[in-house]
């Protein structure tokens, strides 16, 4: 299925986010067909003209769109490539989006308005858009954080619905975008196997996990003002909470969707501060545009909890952080063990913990289930085993989009089904509060570790599952 014809209005063009995913995404959109109708008029603060911004367009493409043959479309891409300068206002973005369009007859046109700007920003973009009269009928896709608490969350939310009504704003989370992400419904709903077991009789906990080698050095003023909580719990790992925990949807449309995962936020239990761990990697001090006496955290793990029925008593362990051990996003579902033992002593049952269902959100989107099989040969001798599969496995891997590519595409579309919306966003601040009001002390974290030592105590009686004591398996190595 293609989208109509659609124009792309991207708000912050020449920003970073713009160079490393949007512009090669849209390329990549492009050649493939999927946004074959496009033309993008590009716009920012800064001093370009259609040349010089195709001239930035075509480096970003050829150092972000790899050797995938993207590029060969870039003649034609290029042609529908426009730029309205930030400097003339709403009257300027309206003439140059009219005159990217001259050759459309109006009629069957979706414009997608593009916020990657910062979000003090948003707002003063929003009244551009309407003050040019490109709002009506419009979409709108915004940029996290969406608030740094609740009185703000709603107070952007109204400002938003003065102008926009709920059903045309996007709240990008580029976590929901990747293939391994919408892999949990279809591996929960699709499969007898799974189904029955996704229950609090048979789960033991659940960890969620996305620690960053990455540092702040090129993003600390802003950093300063949200944190770890603010940038990636609100926004990401509550988001890939809820579709880990969420009941079956009646079906896979937008709004049938978001009603569950609505659920889940309704039923979470409002953090506990004494549930939280929060830290700062050391050097962050450091940083031009961060305070002497900084109490911004720049990781956090915290234990939470969702009370209905299929949830109750299971913790849910949430972890991120910068400047750690490796950067990974996991999801590792950890099975009840057996009420029973029948094997004898030192037959090796229980010596590696419970088996785990893991899901590998990264780019390479990987699943793996452990369990204890028998030693070949004589005696009783256990050992941890456990089943792989990676989408590089398979003939599909070409079809996998990037995960900018599909919400983008997803939003052409008109499709809600990987977006947030103010109720849930808002039901987020409001379990956020009593955290926000009280936050733990901030301890300290070697860069390269997986974060304070208080983590241990918090996940007690249980462990973390990063750092994995077996790597992953390559299919494609000697012997695998």
């Amino acid at each position: 299925m293609t989208a109509r014809r659609t124009t792309v209005v991207l708000f912050g063009a020449t920003g970073d986010l713009s160079r490393r995913k949007l512009l090669p995404g849209l390329l990549h959109l492009f050649q493939t067909g999927l946004l074959e109708d496009v033309q993008i008029i590009g716009t920012s603060l800064e001093e370009h003209t259609t040349d010089s911004f195709r001239e930035f367009a075509a480096e970003a493409v050829h150092e972000y769109s790899g050797d995938d043959g993207d590029t060969d479309s870039w003649p034609e891409f290029s042609e529908r490539l426009h730029w309205a300068p930030g400097a003339e206002g709403a009257a300027g973005l309206r003439a140059a989006v009219e005159k990217a369009e001259a050759d459309w007859d109006g009629s069957d046109v979706v414009r997608l308005h593009y916020l990657s700007v910062p979000p003090k920003a948003a707002l003063a973009v929003v009244r551009t858009l309407d003050e040019a009269d490109l709002a009506r009928g419009a979409r709108i896709v915004m940029e996290k954080p969406f608030g740094v608490d609740l009185e703000s969350a709603r107070d952007l939310n109204a400002k938003l619905h003065e102008v926009f009504t709920e059903s045309q704003i996007y709240r990008i989370d580029h976590f929901l975008g990747k293939e391994a992400a919408q892999n949990i419904l279809a591996f929960r709903f699709a499969n007898g196997l799974f189904e029955p077991i996704w229950h609090r009789n048979n789960i033991d906990h659940i960890q969620i996990d996305v620690p960053e080698e990455l540092g702040l050095a090129q993003r600390a003023s802003f950093y300063e003002s949200t944190g770890a909580y603010r940038d990636m719990v609100v926004t990401h790992l509550f988001q890939v909470l809820a579709f880990t925990a969420m009941e079956p949807p009646t079906d896979l449309s937008p709004v049938a969707i978001n009603a569950e995962k609505n659920k889940v936020f309704r039923s979470l239990v409002p953090i506990e501060p004494s549930e939280v761990v929060r830290g700062q990697y050391d050097g962050y001090r450091d940083i031009d545009g961060v305070a002497p006496e900084s109490e911004t955290e720049t990781f956090i793990a915290l234990k939470c909890h969702i009370d209905n029925w299929r949830w109750a008593g299971v913790p849910f362990y949430l972890r991120t952080g910068k400047r750690m051990a490796e950067s990974a996003r996991i999801i590792s579902i950890a099975f009840k063990e057996p009420p029973r033992s029948m094997f004898p002593k030192n037959s090796g049952v229980g010596d590696h913990g419970p088996d785990h269902l893991t899901f590998d959100l990264a780019d390479r989107a990987r699943m793996s289930l452990s369990f204890y099989g028998k030693r070949p040969g004589p005696g009783m001798r256990l050992d941890k085993l456990s089943m792989q599969f990676a989408m590089t496995d398979t003939g599909w891997a070409g079809s996998v989009l990037e995960a900018y590519e599909r919400l983008i595409y997803d939003a052409a579309r008109g499709d809600h089904t990987l977006f947030t919306d103010s109720e849930g966003i808002e039901r987020l601040w409001e379990v956020s509060a009593p955290l926000l009001q009280d936050p733990p002390v901030i301890r300290p974290y070697r860069q390269g570790s997986w974060g304070p030592n208080q983590i241990h105590q918090l996940v007690s009686p249980y462990a973390w599952r990063l750092p994995f004591e077996r790597a992953w398996r390559d299919p494609n190595a000697m012997g695998a």
